[in-house]
């Protein structure tokens, strides 16, 4: 126990970094995993084909390959043109993080897209709303909602599979717990200590999805109203 204590503030410190990778690599996932899911859905052949070869690739491949991809390969590959390049760590592991989730946010985006009636495209073509602007103004807002509980799955875990990254030296939360084990050689009791820590956060995350999803539920909102009315009444 005083093992784990000893180690808790750099655990969390690791921890701190840990949240911020993921939320990072999590909004630009989604908007590049916007774009990528809606050009899933394009008329547009070649664009469409593109995109299912993006999402076949990342979601195919394992991320620890890509992460040594873009960390290692690229690097090596670019100075073989003769130019000199490196990535620095908490680059790449952006990078590599935000390539793979936006593999998945794509396919969710998709699916929540495909998932509004085709009534609602008719009507907006009705009010003489042209495609940007029905996907904009009426498709996306609602394809959205129904986007929360896979995007706070994806989040999870991206949140867990920050953890790949210790293996190009980048220290979050996992590689803290990797380099206090390399002094005091107690590794139950740290890595047991990174495990908790790293249910918290999971478990933290899950409650914040679960009240976004309240929250932007009409249902629910209408319950909260109409209540307030009753009362006002």
């Amino acid at each position: 126990m005083e093992t784990l204590l000893q180690a808790l503030p750099t655990l969390l410190q690791g921890a701190v970094i840990t949240v911020l990778l993921t939320a990072v690599a999590t909004v630009l996932g989604m908007a590049l995993g916007s774009l990528i899911g809606i050009a899933r859905l394009s008329a547009f052949t070649p664009l469409r084909l593109a995109a299912r070869v993006y999402v076949d690739f990342f979601r195919g491949t394992p991320l620890l390959v890509q992460l040594f991809m873009i960390y290692f390969g690229l690097p090596a590959l670019i100075k073989t043109l003769g130019l000199a390049f490196t990535f620095s760590r908490p680059v790449a592991a952006i990078l590599a993080l935000t390539l793979n989730s936006a593999a998945y946010i794509a396919e969710i985006v998709r699916g929540a897209i495909q998932s509004i009636e085709r009534g609602q495209h008719e009507a907006s073509e009705s009010l003489g709303l042209g495609a940007p602007q029905t996907m904009r103004y009426v498709i996306f807002p609602q394809a959205f909602r129904r986007m929360i509980p896979p995007l706070g799955n994806e989040f999870i875990t991206l949140l867990k599979d920050t953890s790949l990254v210790a293996v190009i030296g980048f220290e979050e939360l996992f590689r803290r717990g990797q380099l206090i084990v390399a002094t005091n050689f107690r590794p139950f009791e740290v890595y047991a200590g990174v495990a908790l820590v790293y249910l918290v956060l999971t478990l933290l995350s899950s409650q914040a999805f679960g009240l976004l999803e309240r929250r932007m539920n009409p249902v629910e909102r209408t319950k909260k109203i109409a209540p307030s009315r009753q009362s006002v009444a």
